[in-house]
C-alpha cells in the first residue's frame, strides 16, 4: 500500500468518527431516545447499531485470510463508498447488529462508538501495509479486501450520520 493510500484510509476513518460525532451534537438524553416513527430508529438506537456493527466488522478481521483477497480497485471502492453512504437505499440490519438497548446511556453509547472507532483506526494503522491482502466477505456487498471493507466502516458511520441530522430536524434540535 502507498504511504498516501495509508494516510488516507485513517483520515478516512477520522473523519467519519467527526462527522458522526457532530451529527450527535445537541441532543439530549430525552430526545435520544425518542423514535421519528414507530418504525425508525431513535438516535441512541443508531448510535448502538453503528457501534455494534463496527465491532462486528472488527471481528471479521480476525478471521480474515490473507489470501485471494480481491485487487485493489478504485471504482469499486468509490462505488462501495456512494452505496453505503447512499440513503435513498433502506436496508434491514442483521440481527446481530440490531438495536436492544445494549447502552445504558447516550453518554455511554457515544464513549462505546468512540472506543471502537479509536480501535478501528488503530487497526488500520497497524495493518496498513496489508489491508489489501485480507480477504473478507460481507453479508451485504459479497467479497472484499480489507481497504475495501474500511471503507463500509467508515460509510456506515457516515449513513448513520446523515439518518442521525435527520431525526435532529424532526425533533426541532438542529
Amino acid at each position: 500500500m502507498t504511504p498516501e493510500a495509508k494516510i488516507e484510509i485513517v483520515q478516512i476513518l477520522e473523519q467519519s468518527r467527526r462527522e458522526f460525532n457532530d451529527a450527535i451534537g445537541g441532543i439530549s438524553e430525552a430526545q435520544s431516545v425518542i423514535r421519528p416513527d414507530p418504525e425508525r430508529w431513535s438516535v441512541s438506537e443508531c448510535i448502538e447499531h453503528v457501534t455494534t456493527a463496527e465491532i462486528r466488522f472488527l471481528s471479521f478481521f480476525e478471521n480474515a485470510g490473507l489470501a485471494g483477497a480481491p485487487p485493489q480497485d478504485k471504482q469499486k471502492e468509490a462505488n462501495l463508498t456512494a452505496r453505503v453512504t447512499d440513503r435513498g437505499q433502506r436496508a434491514q440490519a442483521p440481527e446481530p447488529v440490531r438495536p436492544i438497548g445494549r447502552f445504558p446511556s447516550l453518554t455511554i453509547g457515544i464513549e462505546e462508538f468512540n472506543a471502537v472507532r479509536t480501535r478501528s483506526i488503530a487497526f488500520a494503522e497497524s495493518h496498513c501495509d496489508d489491508l489489501y491482502s485480507y480477504a473478507l466477505q460481507h453479508p451485504r456487498f459479497g467479497p472484499l479486501n480489507g481497504y475495501e471493507f474500511m471503507l463500509i466502516i467508515a460509510g456506515h458511520a457516515r449513513r448513520h450520520a446523515a439518518q442521525i441530522r435527520e431525526i435532529k430536524t424532526g425533533l426541532g434540535a438542529a
